[in-house]
């Protein structure tokens, strides 16, 4: 997203080298044989969804946005490259005047996917569209496989809210976007004020045990804090004994404590035993957050649980045992030669194994049954049968080099809520299993 259209003062730098060497190896190679400027089309997508899912959710494409309108080579960039030796003097000149021209086309932010689908379509020359590969699946493959993960924890967790607690756990910059992807799949609030800056994502955070040990003791902790950011606080009551805690806690904030954090131990217990307590000591409104290594199925088994919020952390921000989602970017058609006009060509790699590709300019439509609940994901090339015109999932996101789809990051929040609801029920469930609707494929 353009975090300028919402009042957000960052700027995001040159994202010209977040490319692997050779995406520029065969510009050079394409230019010296006269094929850089044939009209292609390239395409991003699946062949299999990690082990055990049933849905893919789209996420970082407004990331992809802001990365191809920074695509620049600028001076110093460009004696990097000659320093090196990278690329010769005719590519180098070639690069200094880089912008990409093209059109994008892509399922929008949140929405979900499944094998083979065209989830972002890059049009333009080789040479322009061929130099985005790499950062265009940095971000999706990244992003995707977080918000994956988000969106089966807040199915898990139901009407209780997620807090995004990741940022130790992951490299320092994609502990931001793992929180802009974090809050598409369902979570409602980040610990990572980098994320609240950027994206205007709620953040959240009171103390942490370092806070407590200050104190000679659990009291004056609470104390300190209660005065310092009022009895609405939440209370870490974990560090020594839970239940003396909690009954500090009250004593010092009142019956409107806020909430208290439970971070270790049986939480199924615990929760329990400290709902318990608080009711007899009077704070029935007190909330009981609980956090500690939690992912999907760990939420799932709290269902039953007196439990009012749960903090994730590592197994979010590493997409619960799948970082990424294994998204790949091949040409799928070209023209035969510089002529705008030529027509395109469906190319696609033949191999041996599971790495065959589908060639041709695709479209995609979901088929819905007569209940709206979706059937299949349909995949096709050539002329869209009528029955799904109004199915079609790829809208514009660039047109000629210019941005047109930048959106708020709720409106991709609010997205993928609707197009998860729109599968069938058994998306939900967190057993492992085949994707939950099938991918066809129409050829012309």
């Amino acid at each position: 997203m353009d975090t300028a259209d919402l009042g957000l003062p960052v700027d995001v730098p040159s994202t010209a080298l977040f490319t692997d060497r050779y995406e520029l190896t065969m510009l050079q190679a394409a230019l010296r044989a006269g094929t850089a400027d044939r009209r292609s089309v390239f395409e991003v997508f699946t062949r299999r969804l990690p082990e055990g899912r049933r849905y893919g959710v789209v996420a970082g494409t407004g990331r992809v946005l802001d990365a191809v309108e920074n695509f620049r080579f600028d001076g110093r960039v460009l004696d990097f490259l000659a320093r090196h030796r990278i690329v010769d003097e005719p590519t180098l000149h070639w690069l200094a005047d880089y912008r990409f021209r093209g059109d994008i086309w892509g399922y929008p932010e949140g929405e979900v996917y499944f094998p083979g689908s065209p989830v972002m379509r890059v049009e333009g020359t080789f040479a322009e569209a061929v130099l985005l590969e790499t950062v265009v699946l940095s971000i999706l493959n990244h992003d995707s496989a977080v918000a994956a993960a988000a969106s089966r924890m807040s199915v898990a967790a139901g009407d209780r809210p997620l807090m995004e607690m990741g940022a130790r756990r992951t490299h320092e910059l994609s502990a931001v976007a793992a929180a802009r992807a974090a809050y598409v799949g369902g979570f409602a609030t980040t610990s990572e004020l980098a994320a609240g800056f950027r994206y205007n994502i709620p953040t959240v955070g009171t103390s942490a045990h370092a806070f407590t040990l200050l104190h000679d003791n659990e009291r004056d902790a609470f104390t300190a804090q209660v005065e310092a950011l009022g009895s609405d606080t939440t209370l870490l009551v974990d560090t020594y004994d839970v239940a003396e805690a909690v009954r500090s806690a009250v004593e010092v904030a009142g019956p409107k404590l806020g909430a208290v954090r439970i971070d270790s131990g049986d939480l199924l217990l615990l929760a329990h035993r400290v709902r318990q307590q608080l009711d007899d000591l009077g704070a029935k409104d007190t909330k009981i957050v609980v956090t500690s290594d939690l992912d999907e199925y760990a939420i799932a088994s709290l269902a039953a649980a007196p439990v009012d919020a749960y903090g994730v952390g590592t197994q979010l921000v590493t997409g619960s045992g799948h970082p990424t989602c294994s998204m790949v970017y091949k040409l799928v058609a070209r023209a035969g030669s510089d002529d705008p006009d030529a027509p395109l060509l469906p190319v696609a790699k033949k191999s041996m194994g599971a790495k065959t590709s589908v060639g041709g300019r695709k479209w995609a439509a979901r088929r819905v049954d007569a209940d709206g609940v979706a059937e299949a994901e349909v995949v096709g090339t050539g002329e869209i049968p009528s029955e799904l015109a109004g199915r079609q999932l790829l809208v514009e996101l660039v047109r000629g080099g210019e941005i047109v789809a930048r959106e708020p990051l709720d409106a991709a929040r609010d997205r993928h809520a609707a197009a998860r609801a729109g599968l069938p029920l058994s998306a939900t469930q967190l057993s492992r299993g085949e994707p939950v609707i099938p991918t066809e494929y129409l050829r012309a």
